[in-house]
């Protein structure tokens, strides 16, 4: 997801000793308790500080990784070469590397990144290229797994809005490549998750109770509202809603409900419409027939990441809606970096065993495969 800025707290180390004696978890709960909410509001905007929190984690000890990152993105070099092409490269996804991704995981006391391609996606039109597109992401993806084992693993893109060619990579990519689900975007054009057209698609997940990770898209509605205001701001967020709700209006998630999804960014803004969307099927009867379980019992089976979201008021609404057993970690590297989601999470005020299942539980639960790590 393009990002424009950064944000990060920074904590003051006493010394590169006490430090290193500290435990991380120990180490982010000295550093709020010494600089408080406001001192780390005040730091946000600062590179020395952003620098800073670069040493802190140098400093951290070396103990067993055992996080999980569920939405990290990776840049293979064919993708970016049709950015480029496209002018929407981001110079952010040229300077990726898979060394980059390592050390930020090895800073960061990350075991394992999910790795997936972000927005736009692979399709621009033309099926045959968005195909051929898909398969170079998802086989160079896997090189990644394979080359570093237990670090890594992946979510299989699928050339969307074309169905046979996606129906064929499900295929190779769950079955061949292994991996460990597969990766939409939010929307193809004009279409969100939960249309008739995606449903030959949708079904067969659902036959192999797939995860399925979502990234945010910009529809062909909501291109270029407010000049002043980058897209990441506010589209890619609504239209995480937008999916979700489509999901469940249309009656996807009732009728497949062995897809397990993932929704990046603590589902966008629905946590914020909850009232909202329980209204609806009270006054569409369409709409109740479509979620029977209702409305907050069916989200409550979706998961979602805390990738920008990870700060008080956001986390605060998420578990309202859901518990914390569907919430797992994602960083949205390279754009943003494991400290600034892990700091935030410290400063949401939640308990220890929520941060322990959102760290690494819930992912193990969603991903049994890890456990042999």
């Amino acid at each position: 997801m393009s990002i424009f800025s950064r944000c990060v707290c920074c904590v003051e180390p006493t010394s590169t000793a006490q430090s290193k004696a500290l435990s991380r978890r120990s180490l982010l709960l000295q550093g709020a308790a010494t600089l408080g909410a406001a001192a780390c509001a005040a730091l946000a905007s600062s590179p020395a500080a952003f620098a800073q929190a670069r040493v802190i984690d140098a400093l951290a000890p070396a103990a067993k990784p055992r996080i999980i990152d569920v939405h990290h993105h990776l840049a293979p070099p064919g993708y970016v070469s049709e950015l480029a092409r496209r002018h929407l490269n981001e110079p952010v996804l040229e300077r990726w590397s898979p060394a980059q991704s390592i050390e930020e995981m090895d800073r960061s006391g990350i075991a394992t990144s999910i790795t997936s391609i972000t927005n736009p996606g692979v399709w621009f039109g033309d099926d045959a290229a968005a195909v051929a597109l898909a398969r170079a992401c998802n086989e160079y993806a896997a090189r990644l797994v394979a080359d570093h084992r237990g670090r890594f693993g992946m979510f299989a893109v699928l050339p969307l809005p074309d169905i046979d060619g996606s129906l064929r990579e499900i295929e190779y990519g769950l079955d061949v490549l292994k991996a460990d689900g597969v990766c939409l975007m939010t929307s193809y054009g004009d279409k969100w998750l939960g249309d008739k057209a995606f449903a030959p698609v949708m079904d067969e997940l659902n036959r192999r109770k797939a995860v399925v990770y979502t990234h945010p898209n910009l529809p062909d509605c909501c291109r270029n509202l407010i000049a002043e205001v980058p897209r990441a701001v506010i589209e890619f967020q609504t239209d995480t809603t937008r999916t979700i709700a489509s999901i469940l209006f249309s009656g996807t998630a009732a009728r497949c409900p062995d897809v397990r999804f993932v929704f990046s960014h603590g589902g966008g803004t629905m946590p914020y419409l909850i009232e909202r969307f329980t209204r609806l099927p009270q006054t569409n009867k369409n709409a109740a027939a479509n979620v029977p379980d209702g409305v907050v019992a069916m989200l409550g089976r979706f998961y979602y990441d805390v990738a920008q979201v990870s700060n008080a008021v956001a986390m605060a609404a998420l578990t309202k809606v859901v518990p914390s057993t569907q919430i797992v970690f994602g960083t949205d590297f390279p754009f943003r970096t494991a400290a600034d989601q892990m700091r935030g999470l410290q400063a949401a005020g939640l308990s220890e065993s929520d941060l322990r299942r959102i760290e690494f539980e819930n992912a193990l639960v969603l991903l049994p495969r890890l456990r042999a790590g």
